[in-house]
This record gives C-alpha cells, sequence and structure tokens, in this order.
C-alpha cells in the first residue's frame, strides 16, 4: 500500500509544483495590488470571482484530454494517445474562444452585482484583460493535460516555475510604473498575466511538436490528427460533468464572494485573503488528485481493477493527512498570512477569522477533490455531478446565505454555509467510490 502511495505522490509532485506555481501568479497579483490600496484588491477579487466560474469550466473541459490520454496510453496504444490529444486541442481550442468572448463582452454585468461602485469602475478594465488570458491560459492548461496523461508531468511544471518570475517583474515594471513605463496599478497586473500566459503556451506548444519525447504522437499526424465526432462526443461524456462538478464547487465560492461584496469593500477584501490561502493549499490537493485519476485511468485501461481499488484506497489516505496538515497550518499562522496581502486593521482582523473557517474544511476540500478525480478516472461522472450539485447548490449555499443575513453572521455565516457544502461532498463522494470498487460495479465503456 506505501509503495502505490509512493508512486502516486512522486507523479503528483510536479503537478502539485506547478498548480502551486500557477496559484502563486494570483497570490502575488493580489499581494502587490493590495499593497496599493483594499479597493483595487476587491476590484481583483471582484474579477476573479466573476470569471471563476466560466474559466473552471473551461478547465473541466480540459480535464477529458489527459483521462482519455491516459487510458489509450494504458492501452499502448500511440495512436489513439495522438488522436485524442488534437481532438481535445480543438475541443478546448473553441471553449476557449467562446468562454473569453462571454467574460470580455458580458463584462458590464459588475454593475448589476450590488457591489461598491468604485470598485465595480477599477474591476471593469481588468476584467477584459483576464477575460482575453483565458484563451492561452486554457490553451496551455489542454497541452499540460496532453503531457500529464502520459504521466510526463515535469514539463509543465518547469514552464510553470519560470513564468512566475517573469510575472512578478512584469508587475513590477507596469503595476508601479518602473523602468520609465506608465503606472497602471491594476491593470498592469492584467497585462502582465495576459503576456505570461501566452508566453508558457507557446514554448509548451514548441516543447510538444519539437521535442524527441513526444515524437512518436506528432508523427502520426497525417493519420490521426482529424476531427471526427465520435472522438469529440467521447471527450465531452467527461469533460462536460467534470466542468459541472467543478464550475459548482468553484461557482459556490464565486457566489459567495458577490454576497459577501454587497456587506462592503472590506468584506470582500477579507474574503480574498483567506480564499486565496484556502486556494492556494487546494492546489496540492488538486494535484494529487489528478496523479490518482491518472493511475486509475490507466489501470481503466488495461482493466486491472484490484490496481484500482489499491491506488484509490492509498491516495484517500495521503489527502486525508494532508487536509489534517494545511488545518494544523492555518490554524496557527492565522495572524500572520492576512499581513502579506494588506495592511488595514479592519481587512486584518475579519481575514484572521476567515482563515479559522478555512482551517475546518481543509480536510473535508481534499478528500472530495480526490473522491472526485478517482471516480473520473473510472468514467464515473454523471451521478458524481448530481451529489456536487445536491451538496453546494441545495444544501451549501442556502445554509450560508441564511447564516450570513437572517442570523446577521455576515462573511462568517456565508464561509459555514461552504463548509457545509464541502463536507457533504466529501462524504458522498468518497463513499461512492469506495462501494464502486468494494462491489466491482466498474465496467467497461
Amino acid at each position: 500500500m506505501r509503495s502505490e502511495a509512493t508512486k502516486t505522490i512522486r507523479l503528483a509532485l510536479p503537478i502539485i509544483i506547478g498548480e502551486l506555481a500557477q496559484m502563486s501568479l494570483h497570490l502575488i497579483d493580489a499581494a502587490m495590488v493590495g499593497a496599493i490600496s483594499y479597493k483595487q484588491l476587491a476590484a481583483a477579487a471582484l474579477v476573479l470571482n466573476t470569471l471563476n466560474i466560466p474559466f473552471v469550466f473551461g478547465i473541466g473541459i480540459t480535464i477529458s484530454v489527459s483521462q482519455m490520454v491516459s487510458m489509450a496510453h494504458g492501452r499502448r496504444d500511440g495512436q489513439l494517445v495522438s488522436h485524442y490529444f488534437f481532438n481535445g486541442f480543438c475541443l478546448c481550442a473553441l471553449s476557449a474562444i467562446l468562454i473569453s468572448l462571454l467574460l470580455v463582452f458580458g463584462r458590464n454585468i459588475l454593475y448589476h452585482l450590488g457591489q461598491d461602485p468604485e470598485v465595480v469602475v477599477l474591476a471593469l478594465p481588468f476584467m477584459k484583460l483576464m477575460g482575453l488570458s483565458i484563451i492561452p491560459m486554457l490553451l496551455f492548461m489542454t497541452l499540460k493535460q496532453f503531457t500529464d496523461g502520459l504521466e510526463f508531468t515535469r514539463t509543465a511544471m518547469m514552464l510553470s516555475l519560470i513564468g512566475l518570475p517573469i510575472n512578478i517583474f512584469l508587475n513590477w515594471v507596469l503595476i508601479y510604473g518602473n523602468l520609465g513605463f506608465p503606472r497602471l496599478e491594476l491593470l498592469g497586473a492584467g497585462w502582465a498575466t495576459l503576456i505570461t500566459r501566452s508566453l508558457i503556451f507557446i514554448i509548451l506548444g514548441l516543447v510538444i511538436l519539437k521535442h524527441s519525447t513526444f515524437k512518436r504522437y506528432v508523427m502520426v499526424a497525417k493519420s490521426q490528427w482529424k476531427i471526427r465526432p465520435q472522438t469529440l462526443k467521447e471527450l465531452l461524456h467527461i469533460g462536460i460533468p467534470s466542468s459541472l462538478q467543478m464550475g459548482m464547487e468553484a461557482g459556490a465560492f464565486a457566489v459567495s464572494g458577490i454576497i459577501i461584496g454587497t456587506l462592503g469593500a472590506v468584506s470582500q477584501a477579507s474574503h480574498q485573503i483567506a480564499l486565496s490561502c484556502a486556494s492556494f493549499t487546494f492546489m496540492a490537493s488538486m494535484g494529487l488528485a489528478q496523479a490518482g485519476s491518472i493511475r486509475v485511468s490507466n489501470a481503466f485501461g488495461r482493466m486491472d481493477f484490484k490496481m484500482i481499488s489499491k491506488i484509490g484506497n492509498t491516495t484517500l489516505i495521503t489527502a486525508l493527512f494532508y487536509g489534517i496538515f494545511c488545518a494544523i497550518a492555518f490554524t496557527v499562522f492565522r495572524f500572520q498570512l492576512p499581513e502579506f496581502f494588506n495592511t488595514n486593521k479592519d481587512v486584518l482582523e475579519l481575514a484572521s477569522t476567515l482563515l479559522l473557517f478555512a482551517a475546518v474544511f481543509q480536510i473535508s476540500d481534499s478528500t472530495q477533490a480526490i473522491g472526485a478525480g478517482l471516480l473520473r478516472g473510472i468514467k464515473d461522472v454523471k451521478v458524481p455531478t448530481i451529489l456536487v450539485a445536491i451538496s453546494y447548490w441545495v444544501i451549501g449555499l442556502p445554509v450560508g446565505y441564511v447564516l450570513a443575513f437572517q442570523f446577521k453572521m455576515g462573511a462568517s455565516g456565508m464561509w459555514l454555509g461552504l463548509i457545509t457544502g464541502l463536507t457533504l461532498a466529501s462524504v458522498f463522494l468518497v463513499i461512492r467510490f469506495l462501494k464502486m470498487s468494494k462491489r466491482n460495479l466498474i465496467a467497461p465503456k
């Protein structure tokens, strides 16, 4: 059992580092923008909360690439790997363009969310740039899912790490107006993100096309790089439910953030600080979930059901220990962490309280991510999507709203609702995977 956990962690580690590097870009943006004013930080939070749902939907579509590539790789069918990659890239490119157009041309929705008018004015131009940057980011993630599905996880990790100092430098130049550039403040962070995401996408694309590691998949392009409706249907069978699952979780946090924003800029900024910290630790859970999903999918391609159960159980145990570690860290450093983002006394006080709530849901947040990933690996996506919808939208959000407004608990009430939703999702998804693996209900599709 320990050896299987070690294999999953080894596969997950580069994915986790890459995910943390990407999340670090947002944390650095928040910290550098927050140093100007808390209203700039609130504007960034408003934009990130608004675009998070469609962006996560796009990420869900990209996940189908790693799942299908991994399954074909398990069957040792290189031509099928290439075919899934090409069709997946075309599908994700179309999704990225549609999501970007929706965000850019629909950005005036920010006027209708009951937010601070000054915050909305700051947010609108930033929303346009972040909407455009969705395209290179989702295309990069599509290429990343391809390399991850083949278990070459270090490639994208290195590029994500390289992007980090590039983004910091561009932020320093454009946000604060250094080296003779104009001081763009929040808008500068948007330009830095767009440029960085475009660069890492182009570089990863060149690596796949030119490097000998991927040569066998590029050589068969003439015969395999053809769009086929049946292949797109297979990808969407995984992609759409995955998108809905991730979108409903991200949507619950985004809607909570928008609701909290109606309470004022201080509540919005505090929520963003606590959420940024929780999102940072969640990236490790996502990396572990993806590694477990890839390994389970590979075993599913070989119809090795005993290995599916072994990989799943060890990954869940690993997630449990990780969640406990994060909960302790948030509790111990709840006063120090907010100081990286802002110096406003009211913001720091509320953010430290919200970090206690974030500590509570670390275990359930980690285990529900693993449960969803393992179920994706065996192509079980429809029922988990329903379970997630019930957890977050039927129970979690309504509970949070009632506590926030009826019981006058404010931002703390919304976070208690999030804890409720995450805990239910974790219990539902983990139990379903354990039942599926124990009773051998997994059947070839």
